[in-house]
This record gives structure tokens, C-alpha cells and sequence, in this order.
């Protein structure tokens, strides 16, 4: 940075970082109305492409604010692709390096599903404390429940501290993907903010690519799954100290002052070195002018006002919720947790009898999450939403019912499973995966959108936990053919959800979302 901003008086204050390639970008000004406009139009929300044009900012220096958020969905992928492999692991007689190896299906469940669990404590906490503590502080707790979480479940001496340890980082987990998208959303220059905001979903694929692989590394190491968790540890330390050396998002802190929790003046001069920083060599002048402008933008929408619960049961956010908890719900329990979760075990039982090659092929089934999500990230903006909503989730249906007929009438056609699970992983990466936290992050109304989106994560993880708790214990109940036909009856019903409740909202400005609804 070419000039440092002075330091901050209060705990956000850290040094800049190095110089970097300045971008201009210039349409037209900034005026957010003209003189015309003045009397009939001003009650309207400032557009959001008029801040847009205002900034200037540095690449390198958008990178960090987005690396170290997205290391919270990155920690969170790890866990799902490392506890594929360590269920294998710590059931092994010969491999798990405990007397208590001997897991029941209901034990094994609340292995696997620990975590999710405490996501769900972790999610209502995101509700109650996110808007006190800001979106930085809420990711450094996470990254220290994530931290403590990997490092019990790792040396867990019995079976009650490893679920304890799993609680732990779960409820990082629900801390870091509710606040992570608040945080990319509200610090990144708005001409890269989607797709900032996209690539989160693949840092999360990335997070169980490395799963995968670690599961692979270990699933054959005497206490395997013991190394399996505490690979994740450094990331965690990574993650905390650079989510401490960053700053507040400048928008909650005008927010916050807004709403009468600290001085005005004071906290629009702090908001402005915050926005140096986040920009890189953008000029104090420019930074200035668009603090005022998100001023402008927060008195037009009457931010003064704290939502209220009942609110979020109202009116648009209705519609949201609707929409939003109906996505994330039928997102998990089309049988994702399930077959992600047990990717490794199902693998083993489609004829892959060696516990290396079930993980191997888990990692196969990683590097096809990634490209899947790559193609997605790329063609979501051109296509739209429904169109690649619809075709995912026809492409998972069928993929269920070619699993459910493996197991019924096919059992020797063992090719059709891993045939299945590769159509149902890629289809999921084009529709619901991606796709479900975008419009989270897209339907709710901007005042409503912290409390609304920590709801939609809440349900996200109720449903998670409870589809992962209960395969087991539904699979040796009635079988696998059939409970991955109950699967593709409930993707069929989610089909029938999306094309009559959700809406496309390709190109549309949050604001002209908000008003569709």
C-alpha cells in the first residue's frame, strides 16, 4: 500500500499489508440521484451498481479478506471427507488402536453426526450474538472451537471424549458458515463480490478433497483416524490468527452505530481506515465518499431499527424463508450427508473390499466435487439458477433410484453403483450444492438478512445431523435399496419445489430480488 492508514484505537487495529497492483474503475460517477430524481425518488434504496462505481481496490489486497473466512467452509469440507475414511478406520479391529473399537450403528452415527450436531448449537448462537460480537470476532471463536474440537476428538482416550471433541468443532462449523458468507459479502469490492462469495463452495469441496486424501493416507496407519483429525489443526491456527489481524467489516460497524451502539463520528473514521485496508491503494478521498455512501444507502432502509424474531416470519421474509429453509432442507435430505458421509463404506460395499481402495475412490469422488463446482462457480451467472437447479436435481434423482436397484435387483452389477454415486456427485455439484447457499445469501431482505440466513443454516444442520444420525440405524431397519428409493421420492418432491416455489433471480440487484418477492 502505498500509504498506510493510521492505526485503529480499537482492537481492529493491525498493520497494512505490502504494496500492490491498484484497479480504477470509473462509469459515470457517483451521485446516487440526480437533481430530477430528488423529490419523487427519494425513498428509493441507493442501486447497488453506484457504490460499485465508486471503488477502487488492489487484487492482492482482496484475496487475504477471503482466504482466511473461507478457511472456516474449507475446515468444514475436511471434516466430511477425513470422517468418511476415519468411520473405517476406528471400527477396525486390526487398524483403530482402541479397545473400544466395536461401534454400534447408533455409536457410529453419533460419531459421524457429533459435529453436525454441534453446528446446530453453534447456528443458534450465530443468531443471538453474531450481530453483537461482528463477523470477524464471531470466525475467531470459531476458529478456536474448530481448534480445541480437532485436537480432543484426535486424542480422545475413550468414546465419550471423541463425541465431546466432535460437538466442539461442529459448533465452529456453525459459527464459521454463517458468518464467513457475511463477512465475504460485506468487506469484498462489489465488482468481485459473486463470485467471491461462489468460490467459498469450493474452498468447502477443496476441504473434503483433502478429507479424502488424508483418509486415504491413514485408513491403513495403526490410530489412523487419530491423524486424520489433527491434520486439521494448523489450518485452524491459520485460520484465527489471520481472521485476528484482519478488520471488522466496515458495514457492521456503521451499522452497529447506527442503531445507537457507539459514536457516529468516531466509528465512521474507524470504518474508513478498515475500508483502506480491505481496498490496498485506494485513494482516502474515494474510501471516504463511499463510507458515506453506505450511510446514505443504511438510512434509506431504516436500519435504525433491530429486527425483531416475529419479523422474520413475516411478509418477504416469509417468502425467504420459504424459499431459502426449502432449499438447504431438501438439499440434505435427498441423501447427501449420507452419501458423502459414507462415501468410503458404501464404495466398500459396491465391491471395493480393500478399506484403501473404497478411500481411494472417495478421492476420485472429491476431484469430481471440485470440477463439478468449478463448472458451476462459471456458467450460474450465464445460465441462471433454475435451469441448473432443475437439471441437478434430475440427474440426483435418477442416480438414487440406480442405487436403490443395485441393491434390490442388481447386486452384481457392481460398476452401476460407483456409476450412480459419480452422476449424483456431479448433479449435486451443479444444483443444490453451490446453488442452495447462493440464494440464501441472495432472497432475504438486506435488515433481515444476518438473522434470516442464521435460521436457514439452523435448518441446514437439523436436517444434516438427522439424515447422517439415521442412515445406519434406517439401513439396517429396512435396507439400503429401499432407503435410497425413499431418497429419490423425496428429490422427486423437491423437483416439484423448485419449479413452482423458487424463483430465478439471474442479473436481478438484491434490491429488485426484494421486491419480486
Amino acid at each position: 500500500m502505498a500509504s498506510h492508514p493510521p492505526p485503529e484505537p480499537s482492537s481492529d487495529s493491525n498493520k497494512g499489508w505490502g504494496d500492490h497492483e491498484e484497479i480504477h474503475v470509473s462509469s459515470g460517477g457517483v451521485q446516487a440521484y440526480t437533481d430530477d430524481d430528488a423529490d419523487c425518488e427519494s425513498r428509493r434504496p441507493l442501486l447497488l451498481g453506484t457504490p460499485a462505481a465508486a471503488e477502487c481496490y488492489s487484487v492482492s489486497a482482496a484475496v487475504l479478506p477471503f482466504l482466511f473466512p473461507a478457511l472456516g467452509g474449507l475446515l468444514y469440507g475436511y471434516d466430511i471427507g477425513a470422517t468418511s475414511g476415519a468411520t473405517i478406520s476406528l471400527k477396525s479391529s486390526t487398524f483403530s488402536g482402541t479397545t473400544w473399537y466395536n461401534l454400534s450403528s447408533v455409536q457410529t452415527g453419533l460419531v459421524v453426526s457429533g459435529s453436525l450436531y454441534g453446528a446446530l448449537i453453534g447456528s443458534v448462537l450465530a443468531y443471538t450474538i453474531a450481530d453483537f460480537l461482528g463477523r470477524r470476532k464471531e470466525l475467531v471463536i470459531s476458529s478456536i472451537s474448530y481448534l480445541i474440537g480437532a485436537f480432543l476428538t484426535a486424542a480422545a482416550p475413550n468414546f465419550a471424549i471423541m463425541v465431546v471433541g466432535r460437538f466442539l468443532y461442529g459448533i465452529g462449523i456453525g459459527l464459521a458458515m454463517h458468518a464467513a458468507p457475511m463477512y465475504i459479502a460485506e468487506t469484498a469490492p462489489s465488482q468481485i463480490r459473486g463470485m467471491l462469495i461462489s468460490l467459498k463452495e469450493f474452498f468447502i469441496v477443496l476441504g473434503m478433497l483433502l478429507g479424502y486424501i488424508a483418509g486415504n493416507l491413514y485408513v491403513e496407519v495403526v490410530s489412523g483416524w487419530r491423524y486424520m483429525y489433527a491434520t486439521s489443526t494448523p489450518l485452524c491456527l491459520v485460520m484465527g490468527v489471520g481472521m485476528c489481524w484482519l478488520p471488522s467489516s466496515p458495514r457492521w460497524l456503521l451499522l452497529c452505530a447506527i442503531q445507537g451502539n457507539g459514536n457516529l463520528p468516531e466509528t465512521k473514521e474507524i470504518a474508513t481506515r478498515c475500508l483502506c485496508r480491505l481496498r490496498g491503494q485506494a485513494s482516502p478521498d474515494l474510501v471516504s465518499e463511499q463510507v458515506n455512501l453506505i450511510l446514505e444507502e443504511l438510512s434509506y432502509i431504516d436500519q435504525e431499527k433491530q429486527a425483531s424474531f416475529s419479523e422474520i416470519f413475516q411478509g418477504k421474509c416469509l417468502k425467504a424463508m420459504i424459499i431459502g429453509c426449502g432449499l438447504v432442507f431438501f438439499q440434505q435430505v435427498t441423501g447427501q450427508p449420507s452419501v458423502l458421509y459414507y462415501a468410503a463404506t458404501i464404495l466398500q460395499s459396491a465391491g471395493f473390499s480393500g478399506a484403501s481402495d473404497a478411500t481411494r475412490v472417495s478421492i476420485l469422488l472429491g476431484l469430481l466435487k471440485l470440477i463439478m463446482t468449478g463448472v458451476a462457480v462459471l456458467v450460474v451467472d450465464r445460465l441462471g439458477r433454475r435451469p441448473l437447479l432443475i437439471g441437478g436435481v434430475s440427474g440426483i434423482t435418477v442416480s438414487l433410484f440406480l442405487l436403490s436397484s443395485y441393491y434390490t435387483l442388481l447386486k452384481d452389477a457392481s460398476y452401476l453403483a460407483v456409476i450412480a454415486l459419480l452422476v449424483y456427485v456431479g448433479c449435486y455439484q451443479l444444483s443444490f450444492g453451490p446453488i442452495g447457499w447462493l440464494m440464501i445469501s441472495e432472497v432475504f431482505p438486506l435488515r433481515l438478512r444476518g438473522r434470516g440466513l442464521s435460521v436457514a443454516v439452523l435448518v441446514n444442520f437439523a436436517s444434516n445431523a438427522l439424515v447422517t444420525f439415521a442412515f445406519s440405524p434406517l439401513e439396517d431397519l429396512i435396507g439400503t435399496g429401499l432407503l435410497f428409493c425413499g431418497f429419490g421420492v423425496i428429490a422427486v418432491a423437491s423437483l416439484v419445489f423448485i419449479f413452482w416455489i423458487v424463483p430465478e433471480t439471474k442479473g436481478l440487484t438484491l434490491e429488485e430480488i426484494e421486491a419480486s418477492l
